[in-house]
């Protein structure tokens, strides 16, 4: 950054500018945690050398914080992917199903919507298209944070759900499936080769809630990458170009993401253990009768507190994974 030249080239600076921040965050983390590990042992030896236990539920208090602050720096450090630092872009599907299933995509977007705000990031609702009689068919969301997706790359994969259906009236036990997919965004300065002959742009009324300019003006807009039959569709803003930047930037993701696992399947050709995620095949189940559990199968962490889990509190089973995956042996 102190090259002459480094401002002549803004998009070859941004991203240099981006990591500078990020560790500069970090550092001012640590030196935190250092000063208060530095003030709670001042705080122990003066109760050691007066003897005074007055000062015992202070103390207590401190090295709780200290621990939980540990961890997370912890867990922090377990996020040196490539990608792990930048913004995510989440969306869910239900499975096969119907309206049981539908009902449970909601369930989950409503969990991670509470992990967003519960973790201070912003979110933005690029679609969501609501179910016939309840939940929702499709959603898609943008998540603008640090780390996000190096958080929440831990939740993509299949969701299975095991409950008393609301729906049945004769009240029988159902099992529904919802997938996760959680993409990185973009950067500007990514290039990912979209040529224009290649979409079909379609505008189209948006549906749901949003105000009468919304709904009577046809701002909404899908685009179809023709050679790959990607469908991204954006009804969020008012205009059809803001709707179209937006659904643009969600099909580069996708794009880029696609030849990521082009590349990741052709080195794993020959390999046993394919990692891509199938129908099917969850990651983790939520039980809600007829007990009450959630586990994730990949590390074997459960827990049957399923209020606290579907109201967001999620970090335990991302710990989990992040610290698997760094145990995981070199193949």
């Amino acid at each position: 950054m102190a090259a002459p030249d480094f401002w002549d080239d803004p998009s070859a600076a941004r991203p240099v500018i981006a990591q500078v921040k990020r560790i500069q965050a970090l550092l001012e983390s640590v030196d935190a945690v250092q000063r208060e590990l530095d003030d709670t042992t001042v705080l122990v030896e003066m109760a050691a050398e007066e003897q005074d236990l007055s000062m015992k539920d202070e103390i207590d208090r401190a090295v709780a914080e200290l621990g939980h602050e540990l961890d997370q720096l912890e867990t922090r450090s377990l996020l040196n992917g490539e990608k792990d630092a930048k913004n995510a872009i989440l969306s869910i599907h239900p499975g096969a199903g119907g309206t049981e299933s539908c009902d449970w995509a909601e369930i989950l977007l409503r969990m991670y919507l509470r992990w967003i705000e519960q973790h201070g990031y912003r979110h933005e609702m690029v679609d969501r298209l609501p179910g016939d009689e309840a939940g929702i068919k499709t959603a898609t969301l943008t998540v603008e944070g640090p780390y996000a997706y190096g958080y929440l790359k831990a939740e993509a994969g299949v969701h299975r759900l095991v409950r008393i259906s609301p729906f049945d009236a004769n009240r029988r036990r159902h099992t529904s499936f919802a997938a996760v997919e959680v993409l990185a965004e973009v950067e500007d300065d990514i290039e990912v080769e979209i040529d224009e002959k290649d979409l079909r742009i379609d505008y189209y009324r948006a549906s749901g809630h949003g105000g009468q300019h919304v709904n009577k003006t046809s701002s909404a807009v899908r685009i179809t990458h023709i050679p790959t039959n990607t469908v991204v569709q954006c009804q969020s803003e008012r205009s059809q170009h803001q709707n179209r930047a937006v659904a643009m930037k969600v099909l580069r993701a996708r794009l880029l993401d696609q030849l990521v696992k082009q590349r990741e399947e052709e080195l794993a050709q020959e390999r046993a253990d394919q990692s891509d995620v199938a129908w099917g095949s969850q990651i983790r189940s939520y039980v809600l009768q007829p007990y009450q559990m959630i586990k994730d199968h990949r590390t074997g962490v459960e827990t049957g507190n399923v209020k606290a889990v579907l109201d967001g509190d999620i970090d335990r089973f991302i710990e989990a994974y992040l610290r698997a995956s760094l145990d995981k042996p070199p193949e």
